[in-house]
């Protein structure tokens, strides 16, 4: 909490930045984005008459405190959900954005893990319909990307026993689906060619006949959290018997990291070639998802001069 505050600081008294307001949806922590605001705020009122202060910032939001946003910033008190309309608006924000700073928010003060990743997964999807809605993502690039939905739907033309009608996909599913989700998800893996239907309704898998369009990072990301969010469910939907969940925690060289992330990618590889040639011969019996994940959890140590 210390560094962090002194990161802060040192944010909030840099007078060479740029003092143009920052973009919310650029931050993944919303103290972060609180000062950069108010220091963009007072650069560019440093030469007034009145320079922007904490005081002001609470005027505006309607808030007694003149210091309750410093104590935001620096960590010694969370917002409250009630407070988020308050500093939406101080800082401007529009409704959209509001209902984004408040997602942010969640995110950032969830204590469970549980609650924190469920947040982190509203907050990815509400960025991207917001991308779509403002033209920076192009609708039909995303409607070309199969989601979680239609990368299960895709895998159980190897299952045997599906046919493939929405009452009995949606059941296969769990009920985690509604009944247009999955027609979409189908339509679209059967408008890319991903999937074929021959003449007498039966589907199979086919070769998309264009060309795959580079993918925008905002719809990886997507796509991803919501793998690892259906991970998180089977954690505690699925009996011990059913799932094979374990970890590892590993101080690793930068040498060390590239290696094991070399030996999962093959590992991942091996496995898909291998499952892809035991569908050859006999359909398999349920879906399964495999999330291999490496990540960081501390920071680089600095090292000793």
């Amino acid at each position: 909490m210390q560094n962090t505050e002194t990161q802060l600081n040192q944010k909030l008294e840099n007078s060479n930045t740029s003092s143009a307001l920052p973009t919310l949806s650029e931050y993944m922590d919303y103290r972060l984005y609180l000062a950069d605001f108010y220091r963009a705020k007072k650069n560019m009122t440093r030469t007034s008459v009145r320079p922007y202060s904490y005081a002001i910032f609470s005027a505006a939001a309607d808030i007694k405190s003149p210091n309750y946003l410093k104590m935001i910033i620096e960590g010694k008190r969370n917002l409250s959900l009630d407070m988020v309309a308050k500093f939406a608006k101080a800082c401007s924000l529009n409704k959209a954005q509001s209902d984004e700073l408040k997602l942010l928010v969640m995110f950032n003060q969830a204590e469970d893990p549980a609650d924190r990743n469920y947040a982190l997964k509203q907050l990815s999807e509400f960025r991207v319909e917001q991308k779509l809605k403002l033209g920076q993502l192009d609708r039909r690039v995303f409607e070309k990307v199969p989601n979680w939905i239609g990368w299960i739907i895709y895998a159980m033309v190897d299952q045997e026993g599906v046919s493939f009608e929405t009452s009995q996909l949606k059941e296969l599913l769990r009920g985690k689906a509604s009944d247009s989700e999955i027609n979409d998800a189908l339509e679209n893996l059967l408008k890319s060619g991903e999937l074929v239907r021959d003449g007498a309704g039966k589907i199979s898998k086919g070769k998309p006949s264009e060309a795959p369009e580079e993918i925008p990072a905002a719809l990886v990301r997507k796509l991803q959290m919501q793998l690892m969010y259906l991970g998180l469910e089977s954690l505690y939907q699925d009996s011990a018997t059913e799932r094979e969940f374990g970890s590892l925690t590993l101080s690793l060289t930068a040498k060390e990291f590239e290696d094991i992330k070399f030996k999962l990618r093959q590992m991942r590889k091996a496995l898909h070639k291998d499952n892809s040639i035991a569908r050859m011969s006999s359909k398999g019996e349920r879906v399964y998802q495999l999330n291999l994940q490496l990540f960081p959890v501390s920071n680089a140590s600095k090292k000793p001069n």
